[in-house]
Order: structure tokens, then sequence, then C-alpha cells
């Protein structure tokens, strides 16, 4: 009885050292879903959800409701961003999708790469050198606890 135990235990550690470095290098090595370029002419984005929208949880913190009215005002650079938390297994797009419903105020990358786009965005940088930022992770460095302050 005890050998058995300790064989499972065995496999188990060892199963689990040889599958995770793998599962986790792959998700990390993949950028999510995205829009190469602003949508085409005369193409409607989906509207962003309004503050006046968001209650309950999706509103406990100003910064959740901040970001709404900020990503109202980038729309078309949001489009061109994906979004660290593979949301894009869930249908979405890009960025923007997330601000489409109550799916950003909930969750934290999506907070922190908003107003990382948007930060960027009034620096004058291009939809384009924002997803790199993105990409490289700089969005991880914004502070949510002082980021409703960003205008």
């Amino acid at each position: 009885m005890l050998k058995q135990s300790l064989t499972l235990i065995c496999l188990f550690v060892i199963t689990f050292a040889a599958f995770t470095p793998w599962a986790t290098s792959q998700q990390e090595a993949t950028v999510p879903a995205y829009n190469v370029g602003p949508p085409k002419k005369g193409t409607k984005l989906p509207p962003i959800l309004g503050k006046e929208q968001l209650w309950a949880e999706n509103a406990q913190y100003p910064y959740q409701t901040h970001a709404y009215e900020l990503a109202a005002k980038i729309p078309v650079v949001l489009h061109q961003q994906p979004c660290y938390c593979y949301c894009d297994r869930m249908g979405h797009n890009s960025l923007h999708s997330c601000f489409e419903n109550t799916h950003g105020a909930e969750c934290s990358t999506c907070l922190k790469e908003l107003y990382y786009s948007y930060s960027m965005h009034e620096k004058a940088k291009t939809a384009g050198q924002i997803r790199k930022g993105i990409i490289a992770g700089e969005w991880k460095q914004v502070k949510l606890a002082t980021a409703a302050s960003i205008n």
C-alpha cells in the first residue's frame, strides 16, 4: 500500500514538473488576438459600455468606472491591442471587446492595459507602438489604486 502511494506521488510530481513549464511557456509565447490596423472605413465598432451601466462589483472602485470613460475616448486604439487575460478564448478579438461589456471592469489585466494604452496615446504613441509595449509587458507597471487620476 505504501509503495503504491509513493509510486503515485512520484508519478504525479514527474508529470507536473514535465508539463507545467511547457504549458506556461506556450501561453506566454502566444500573443492574444488583436487587429493589425483600424477598422475598415465605414465600419462602426461596437460601443464601449457607458460607466453608468456599471454597478455593484463592477463599480466598487473609481478606477473601474474611469476606465470606461477613457476607453470611450480611444476605441480605435483599443481595437488594435491584444489582451493578456487571453479573453480571445471566449470570443474577444481585441482589448476593445473587454470594454463592450463588464468584463473590463472585472479584470485587472484589462484595466491595466487600458490605462497603459491611454497614457501612451496621450504621449502621441501610435497603436503599433502601444501594442509593442503591451506585448513587452509594460502594462504590468500600472498601479490601479492611482489610475483613476489619469486624464
